[in-house]
């Protein structure tokens, strides 16, 4: 492995690498950084978050920029607002001995006037969420026509959260001159057309294999009867007594429900989601990244763009909807060179989904039982004597002490002075795992294919025979960006109704249609009221009797039953 001496970056940049603590290189870092500094190339780079990619593209951005010239030169975008702002904190840092080199972070949420007014006075390097620049684009408060480098941060993100039309629109301001730096987890069609469309003759790098999951990650499983799911996930967590986590849940009603359950029952957690304003999120965030909080509940959005290096696991209370979703949280563990965990909760019907996920990740998950009440306990106790066996005593303080706590445990013997101690710290674990039932589901064949087994009910059929189902027209499809996912997280924001049966969902090119359960009609009617798509004032009515529902035409075929994995797109 190579230096950073090596790679042909200014001494003002590695003094920088230098204070920071950087020594060698990571691996996309030794492969990209030589060459976008030797060559004027397209890159589209394959790697997992936390392989160090923001040095990687950032340091021959600062390089490559004049600092003397006071308009943006270099653009990132980035999905949300929290890696928008890591990012322009680290090329701020890697550009600390360069004093005239101005970093500038835009997102929404923050006051553009305050954004524009910085603008003013002259920046080099714009980070930014698309929705915020493109509205400083259309206040003509910002200038790209001399950008040299357009970056795009976790490229498949910014897609999947329904950012197409906002891309397209920031590099019609762009020249056509420019290098293009594509930086992707994984590589669906999405972001191959972006690539394709807007790229010329891109290099194309990846780190490890493609779509796979990151190298130090560990992929588990955990069957159980769905009822049992979070008793599962508390033992689970319990057994694990040092965990450092992220539960991901599907809907943000589920989110609080499981964060408000982990509170309740002594739990060190709180929930990250998007009822929750951006001072509450920085609140939540800022207690969580200094360990105030050692479990955070989030669902998939919320916790898009979220920089915690030394995460020992991620729990999936729920398999996301599509396997690239997976690979995403998976990702958040096992980074920085460090070990990491990923955890999966299943029922035994979801035993398919799994497959497909290995096929995508081209990693093996291992299956792992619920462990029993005792060997809880026994990890427990283990880790509550380490901890009292690492404490660094203060002589001096505790010997004006010493003499009176001496006196007051004389009586009791080695034996009862462990056990007094034992029962001191652990008595609840001791209860509560008393008679404990065993979660464990019998599993005696793994699904071989990425279908159910026969016999077993398809888990994307979700409707009651005896259901009344109405059909609804919308006026949006896949032109702007609408998918089924959007759509169903859209219902799922509906209050206090309970679980809402969905049946077909038919995505046409400017339209929609979906079937509900009827006894919701005007809540899904209400519901929809107001909502904007990419700017188109969303219309929803119930469709004439006799409308048919065509098959839908997208990715995956079939009855889309109520997710709770909620995409940006409505």
């Amino acid at each position: 492995m190579k230096n950073f001496t090596e790679l042909g970056i200014d001494d003002t940049i590695l003094k920088a690498l230098s204070s920071l603590g950087f020594d060698k290189p990571t691996p996309v870092q030794e492969k990209v950084i030589p060459l976008i500094l030797e060559k004027q190339v397209d890159l589209v780079s394959l790697a997992q978050t936390g392989t160090g990619k923001t040095a990687a593209f950032g340091i021959p951005l600062i390089q490559r920029t004049a600092a003397d010239k006071r308009y943006p030169q270099g653009l990132v975008l980035c999905p949300t607002r929290e890696l928008c702002v890591q990012v322009a904190r680290d090329l701020e840092s890697f550009a600390r001995f360069i004093p005239k080199l101005k970093v500038l972070a835009v997102y929404g949420g923050a006051r553009i006037d305050q954004q524009m007014n910085s603008l003013r006075k002259g920046v080099q390097i714009v980070v930014a969420t698309p929705g915020r620049l493109k509205d400083l684009l259309n206040r003509k408060a910002i200038d790209l026509s001399r950008v040299n480098y357009a970056v795009f941060d976790e490229a498949d993100e910014m897609l999947q959260m329904g950012f197409q039309d906002e891309l397209k629109t920031i590099l019609e301001y762009t020249p056509k001159e420019k290098n293009t730096l594509l930086f992707s987890a994984t590589m669906p069609k999405e972001v191959a057309r972006i690539a394709a469309k807007y790229m010329n003759n891109p290099v194309e790098l990846t780190i490890g294999t493609k779509n796979a999951g990151a190298e130090n990650v560990r992929h588990e499983f955990y069957m159980v009867h769905p009822r049992s799911r979070y008793l599962a996930l508390k033992r689970i967590v319990d057994n694990s007594p040092n965990n450092y986590s992220i539960i991901f849940c599907r809907t943000r009603r589920e989110t609080n429900d499981v964060a408000h359950k982990l509170i309740v029952d002594g739990y060190n957690a709180d929930a990250l989601h998007g009822d929750l304003s951006q001072a509450q999120r920085d609140q939540v965030m800022g207690k969580f990244r200094c360990k105030n909080i050692q479990i955070l509940v989030a669902t998939d959005v919320a916790a898009r763009g979220l920089d915690v290096n030394d995460l020992t696991h991620v729990i999936n209370y729920n398999l996301p909807d599509e396997p690239a979703a997976y690979t995403h949280r998976s990702g958040r563990t096992g980074r920085a060179g460090r070990k990491g965990i990923s955890i999966v909760i299943i029922a035994s019907s979801e035993q398919y989904k799994l497959r497909q996920i290995e096929k995508k990740i081209k990693k093996q998950f291992i299956q792992c039982k619920i462990p029993t009440g005792m060997e809880i306990c026994q990890k427990q106790l283990v880790s509550q004597i380490d901890s009292v066996t690492s404490v660094s005593v203060d002589h001096d303080q505790i010997a004006p002490l010493y003499d009176e706590i001496a006196e007051k445990l004389s009586h009791l013997s080695r034996e009862d002075l462990i056990k007094q101690f034992v029962s001191l710290e652990f008595n609840r674990f001791l209860d509560y795992y008393k008679n404990a039932p065993d979660l464990n589901v019998s599993s005696h064949t793994r699904v071989k294919s990425g279908r159910p087994e026969r016999g077993k009910r398809d888990v994307r059929r979700d409707v009651h025979p005896n259901n009344k189902f109405t059909t609804f027209s919308i006026n949006v499809g896949r032109r702007q960006g609408i998918v089924p996912q959007g759509l169903i997280g859209k219902i799922n924001e509906i209050q206090d109704v309970g679980r809402i049966k969905i049946g077909r969902i038919d995505i046409l090119r400017n339209s929609a249609t979906l079937e509900a359960d009827s006894r919701y009609t005007a809540q899904i009617l209400g519901a929809f009221q107001h909502a904007e798509i990419n700017g188109k004032t969303v219309n929803i009515e119930v469709a004439k009797s006799g409308a048919s529902i065509k098959k839908y035409r997208g990715k995956r075929k079939g009855t889309f039953h109520r997710k709770g994995r909620k995409p940006q797109s409505v």
